[in-house]
């Protein structure tokens, strides 16, 4: 295993545009059905394929307009081993449709407007079981399972794998440590409940900081996803040092437990202006946060609607 990565999110004027939530748009908006809420397959359909292209390419127009820059994350939070395994996706297929995936976004790259001033293109991982339910404490464990899936992101260019909706540090460490082994930059985002912390019951700076102590500081900068505004301040302390590893935020449209979302047969797209604004507070009470962007019930709308006129990166003087 290499030592801990020095890379980092380039610096951008304005922050780093990223997407809102992939498969509730796909399902809720564009009418697709996502069994195991597996976005992978569209790979796989010219059909699906160009829907994707037209998602991507309406975040990219907001980049453009906010002159920041973007990151074109794959959609691939299913596509390894066991959800594969559920869809009929054996290991040599979910090697080759993560590859495609980077191949395929890294053309996209090539032709977004005039105005974004840096494209990455990002190997998106998922929780090995339910995202919202805490998983097993076998860091090692994980560390083989998601290998071939970062692997197959290293392998085909991309300049860095993230993963999402991760709900133990167990986890999260061997990710990471899955990247260190094959040479690619991992950050990680973790979710939250309603009280801040994670599904397991640790406190979220209590995970950031255990995660760096087992990593070596290997993590390439951490986030939190698929959690409303209102349920990430409870778990911050502004002041303390752990805050500045917190590059990104990625909210829930709605209030919603994770319990209730899952049961939930209506999408709750919130009420915009006012997750805006707390989006908005949200980004500017961390210091380094620069990428700000959407996950369940949120889509191009929200983005758009968060970026317009600000940046996190303006709205804190630096």
């Amino acid at each position: 295993m290499s030592g801990p990565t020095t890379w980092r999110l380039p610096e951008t004027a304005r922050g780093w545009v990223t997407d809102g939530g992939l498969e509730t748009d796909l399902i809720f908006h564009r009418g697709l059905d996502l069994p195991d809420f597996a976005s992978f397959p569209l790979m796989d359909d010219p059909v699906g394929l160009g829907v994707l292209d037209d998602y991507y390419r309406g975040y990219a127009e907001v980049a453009a307009r906010e002159g920041t820059g973007l990151l074109l994350e794959t959609p691939t939070w299913r596509a390894n081993a066991d959800w594969g395994a559920r869809l009929g996706y054996g290991a040599d297929a979910l090697h080759r449709v993560n590859r495609d995936a980077v191949t395929h976004l890294r053309g996209l790259a090539d032709e977004v407007p005039d105005g974004v001033e840096q494209v990455l293109v990002v190997g998106v991982v998922g929780p090995r079981g339910d995202g919202y339910l805490a998983g097993d404490l076998d860091a090692e464990r994980y560390a083989d399972y998601h290998r071939p899936q970062v692997a197959a992101f290293a392998e085909a260019g991309a300049d860095l794998a993230t993963a999402y909706t991760l709900t133990t540090v167990a986890e999260a460490v061997g990710v990471v440590r899955a990247g260190q082994a094959v040479g690619i930059p991992v950050a990680v985002s973790y979710t939250v409940e309603t009280d801040g912390r994670l599904p397991d019951g640790t406190p979220l700076g209590d995970a950031i900081e255990q995660l760096d102590a087992a990593t070596d500081g290997g993590a390439a900068h951490v986030l939190v996803n698929c959690a409303h505004p209102d349920h990430v301040s409870p778990g911050l302390s502004t002041a303390a040092p752990w805050t500045e590893r917190i590059a990104g935020i990625e909210v829930n449209s709605s209030r919603l437990t994770h319990a209730e979302l899952d049961e939930a047969e209506e999408l709750d797209e919130g009420d915009l202006p006012d997750l805006t604004r707390r989006t908005r507070e949200l980004a500017e009470s961390l210091p380094s946060v620069r990428i700000v962007g959407g996950c369940c019930g949120t889509d191009v709308r929200h983005i758009a609607a968060f970026w317009d006129g600000w940046s996190p990166v303006v709205a804190r003087g630096h």
